[in-house]
């Protein structure tokens, strides 16, 4: 608890170059204290990330969280680290610094029982609230070939892990017209809100929650003054879906459409952010973690399919078997009422320890 108590007190805001420094320097001296070794940390336009590589063949099991929070930096003199009745409070107690220090510690009980982390990797990234674009390839070829990848977000309210998240895929459509007085000679514009207001109407059309698509135009802005007809407009797109074909159905329906006003000129920009983690991908895991859940004496172990996404879809995109959720179980993520319980902490720091055991002792099974 106190280098949970820490952590917290080191605010660590995405876009706050100096504050993930210092964050990453203690995250490290923790791992240190707790691995016996020190990490690598890998530096992607000002976030560091941190790095623990055990042996030097490949990878086996990796785990990821990340240190980077949506906080302000600040935050802690109105919103500080307390704990009360068992439930921890504070800016990243679920997400998620109570969850990479579940990896460190259930790391450091392996270690203590087995002598070596050998095929280990251990990931902790300073990017992942902004969509982990310097930290997705790291993640990506660490995972790569692996037989597990385990993130440590929060799980669930009831401690259920996650074994579905939705893909997700961010665009924006720029609509380009030609400008003239609205009131003079209107006909001799190319109006880019009519033509914008029929795209989105026709992507509106793509959205599916039958099966789990949503395609949402969001945010538009379009024209100069009242009396001009808009030479300009762009609309902002978020798409989520849960299966991979789903996903590339609507980036290719989004990537066929046409102009309807003459004239007009359309642009697609974006594309597909996080493949979804789909079921199929975790479900052997989640199998052996409720068994084990249930060996160590845990309340049964549920799971739960989540629309946001995660880096566990970037280690389950590579092909990576991923079970996701393994952090701190609370609530309130992003916002004032963020809390962790204190009970579900050696929980889940037991339960990782044995199924990181156990991956490891079957691989090597498989290889004599």
């Amino acid at each position: 608890m106190s280098d949970f108590r820490a952590l917290i007190e080191c605010e660590s805001f995405s876009h706050d170059p100096a504050a993930l420094a210092r964050s990453a320097q203690l995250v490290s001296r923790i791992g240190t204290g707790l691995l016996g070794a020190a990490p690598q940390i890998i530096e992607t336009d000002s976030h560091p990330h941190v790095l623990w590589r055990f042996g030097t063949g490949p990878r086996e099991v990796v785990l990821v969280g990340h240190h980077d929070t949506v906080w302000p930096s600040g935050t802690l003199s109105e919103f500080p680290y307390s704990v009360h009745d068992g439930i921890v409070r504070g800016p990243g107690a679920d997400d998620m610094k109570g969850g990479l220090l579940i990896a460190l510690y259930a790391m450091a009980q392996l270690r203590n029982e087995r002598g070596t982390l050998d095929g280990i990797s251990i990931l902790i990234t300073a990017d992942e609230e902004l969509g982990s674009p310097g930290s997705r390839t790291i993640i990506e070829d660490e995972a790569r070939g692996a037989t597990a990848a385990l993130v440590f977000e929060s799980g669930a309210p009831d401690g259920a892990v996650k074994i579905a998240r939705k893909g997700v895929a961010i665009y924006s459509l720029e609509v380009t017209g030609l400008a003239s007085h609205a009131g003079v000679e209107p006909e001799k514009g190319i109006n880019a809100t009519i033509e914008v207001a029929n795209q989105v109407v026709a992507i509106a059309a793509l959205h599916d929650p039958s099966v789990g698509t949503s395609v949402v135009p969001t945010v538009m802005h379009s024209g100069s003054t009242t009396n001009t007809v808009p030479a300009k407009a762009v609309v902002g797109i978020d798409s989520r879906a849960a299966a991979v074909a789903e996903q590339e159905r609507i980036d290719g329906a989004l990537r066929a459409l046409q102009p309807t006003v003459a004239g007009a000129k359309i642009e697609l920009k974006g594309g597909i952010n996080r493949a979804p983690l789909e079921e199929k991908m975790a479900m052997g895991l989640y199998a052996r973690a409720q068994r084990l859940s249930g060996e160590l004496g845990h309340p049964p172990l549920r799971s739960v399919a989540v629309g946001g996404g995660s880096d566990g879809n970037f280690t389950a995109g590579v092909g990576t078997p991923t079970l996701d959720g393994l952090g701190t179980v609370g609530g309130g993520s992003h916002a004032r009422t963020e809390h962790a319980q204190q009970i579900w902490i050696p929980r889940r720091v037991e339960l990782t320890a044995a199924l990181v055991g156990e991956l490891l002792d079957e691989d090597r099974v498989a290889e004599a």
